[in-house]
């Protein structure tokens, strides 16, 4: 008998990077999977100026193998996999959102249908990921989960279900998302993990972006600069007692070494602080006079 298909509207966002080689497979995989249980879905392609012929692979794929028309977006310049998805998910119009941070196909394709049918149990996020995580992702997810301001845990994914309803959730919390699976923890929605055994390929990671999601998302720069204030006020006080035990010894020595200690550590201590105030006042104004997080440079629809 054959299986009645879901009636939802599904979009794919998938984000491409010099991925000439093995985008055909990728698509292959995701078309293959969504065109089975699904009347109706979407691929969008987001092609992040790569420079091996990516777009022309998507090309020639969606002419010999897609009857439903493909959206390849072309970014302006190379800006990374946040922009590069935020401007994909903008123009997807499905119901539930596939977003495929990159075109490593390291895990069973079944998994696409399973995180769609976690998903209707009532959960919002569905996200998909390996057992294993590089040693630096490790350390930043454990700093990111252990300051974080939100009741689910994050780590490495290969890919995510997103519902409309939280979608529109975090873009109503904040119009620009500098790190999505950050704003997906904490949109306060239903959220659920799925995990394949294995690990992905490395990818450079991005250092700013990894600042910027802790400093927004966790309360490590807030307990760092309380931390450092606190470490002051104590060498601060033995200084003090310092002198005191001098003062009452009759020990006089020269000052000036411990002047230009006590001068130096306080002067350390106020950087370090007025240092992570103006990474905050810094991403408070990005976050409100920047509207246009990323450029595309064009739209073109595929249709075999």
């Amino acid at each position: 008998m054959t299986q009645a298909k879901e009636s939802n509207f599904v979009s794919a966002v998938v984000y491409l990077r010099n991925d000439a080689a093995r985008v055909g497979e990728f698509l292959q995989a995701v078309c293959g999977q969504l065109e089975r249980h699904f009347a109706q879905f979407e691929v969008v392609a987001v092609d992040d100026c790569s420079t091996d012929g990516t777009a022309d692979a998507v090309r020639a794929f969606a002419a010999a193998h897609l009857e439903k028309p493909l959206t390849l977006l072309h970014m302006s310049l190379a800006q990374g996999v946040e922009p590069c998805m935020n401007a994909g998910q903008d123009c997807a119009i499905g119901d539930f959102v596939y977003e495929f941070d990159s075109a490593d196909l390291c895990y069973d394709p079944e998994l696409i249908w399973e995180a769609y049918q976690t998903a209707l149990k009532g959960n919002d996020v569905v996200t998909v990921g390996p057992s294993c995580q590089a040693t630096a992702s490790k350390l930043f997810y454990g700093v990111f989960n252990r300051f974080s301001r939100s009741a689910y845990a994050i780590g490495t994914d290969a890919f995510r279900l997103l519902s409309r309803r939280a979608i529109n959730r975090v873009h109503a919390i904040s119009p620009n998302l500098p790190y999505r699976k950050a704003a997906y923890a904490a949109s306060g929605l239903a959220q659920a993990s799925l995990t394949f055994e294995g690990g992905m390929s490395r990818r450079t990671g991005d250092s700013a972006l990894a600042v910027d999601s802790l400093v927004l998302y966790t309360d490590a720069g807030f307990k760092l600069s309380v931390g450092v204030a606190g470490g002051m006020m104590l060498i601060a006080l033995l200084e003090l007692l310092y002198t005191l035990v001098v003062f009452f010894t009759g020990d006089f020595v020269e000052g000036w070494v411990t002047t230009m200690f006590v001068l130096t550590v306080g002067f350390a201590g106020v950087f370090a602080v007025l240092a992570i105030a103006i990474k905050y006042l810094s991403l408070i104004l990005q976050m409100v006079f920047r509207r246009q997080t990323y450029l595309v440079e064009s739209i073109e629809k595929i249709q075999s």
